[in-house]
């Protein structure tokens, strides 16, 4: 039984992670700033210790590590920028090492060394280069795009409208991944330690185009749904770096070997999109309070 520190745990990644690992048995240590959230008391329920610690504070980091046989890691710019999220990456793995930890399992972004010029990539492979300097043993996941980004900011509100509405063209092929596969398959690297020890992988669970989305969400929502290409214009009015990654996605595009992963690792239980999209309540979702208009779209993680 392994004793794994889990940061973001209240978060989309961290909270995946955290579930799976509680599922078969070992001991999590769920870290977040805000250890009285719902997301935490919830985290509770399943077992885990909630402990608080906060990316910005060495000190809190140390007494969260210390013990521990294993980290999972992510980190994000937004809430703060990619400045914060490269400082706040390098001071985990610091803490990390200070600590002995036994493996680190970071959360990247697929493509994020390939000099992608995307911001929020740039940052985080910043990060994946301080781990490999810091002399412990490290894997790197880097997942595709987030299928649970379609049930919030514009997509969603594209949705009420009978629009899926996405600054890619129709027929460009996206490959995508829930963030229940993140954390299945963080939980597999961390209990297989030796064998993704020193490893990189990109990870995806399904590629589909806007066009085929559009046709998914129709048969699921039970409206139709088609799909609008937002200008990549109006995205960088909103926010440069999330244009950038959209620019990235349309001319280089996003390729995981989607199949490789299904035939290698089928203990994750991949999800195809029509599966994740099955297991989405869009009554309820569609019902909530639609965002504000001039708010940027932003890619949870």
């Amino acid at each position: 039984m392994l004793t794994v520190a889990v940061t973001g745990a209240t978060g989309l990644q961290g909270g995946a992670t955290a579930r799976a690992l509680l599922a078969v048995g070992h001991r999590v240590r769920a870290l977040t700033r805000r250890p009285g959230s719902p997301a935490a008391d919830a985290l509770r329920r399943l077992g885990a210790e909630v402990r608080r610690a906060d990316f910005d504070d060495r000190a809190s980091l140390d007494v969260a590590f210390a013990g521990a046989d294993s980290l999972f890691a992510v980190i994000t710019p937004f809430g703060a920028d990619t400045a914060a999220e490269a400082r706040q990456g390098r001071t985990i793995v610091d803490a990390a090492a200070a600590a002995r930890i036994g493996h680190v399992v970071l959360t990247s972004a697929a493509h994020a060394d390939r000099g992608t010029g995307v911001p929020h990539y740039e940052s985080k492979y910043l990060v994946e280069r301080h781990l490999r300097a810091a002399g412990l043993p490290w894997t790197v996941l880097a997942p595709a795009a987030f299928m649970d980004n379609y049930t919030s900011g514009w997509t969603l509100d594209g949705l009420r409208d009978g629009t899926f509405a996405w600054p890619m063209p129709t027929g460009r092929p996206l490959t995508f991944i829930p963030v229940d596969d993140i954390g299945a398959f963080a939980a597999l690297a961390l209990q297989r330690r030796d064998e993704f020890t020193g490893r990189r992988i990109d990870i995806a669970s399904d590629e589909r185009t806007p066009g085929q989305i559009a046709e998914t969400l129709a048969a699921v929502i039970g409206r139709p749904v088609s799909h609008q290409e937002v200008p990549l214009a109006s995205v960088r009015t909103r926010s440069a770096d999330l244009a950038a990654m959209f620019e990235y996605f349309t001319t280089s595009g996003l390729d995981v070997d989607v199949a490789g992963l299904r035939r290698d690792y089928p203990e994750v239980g991949w999800h195809s999109f029509a599966e994740w999209a099955l297991d989405q309540d869009w009554t309820a979702l569609l019902a909530s309070e639609p965002a504000l208009r001039n708010g940027s779209h932003r890619t949870r993680r």
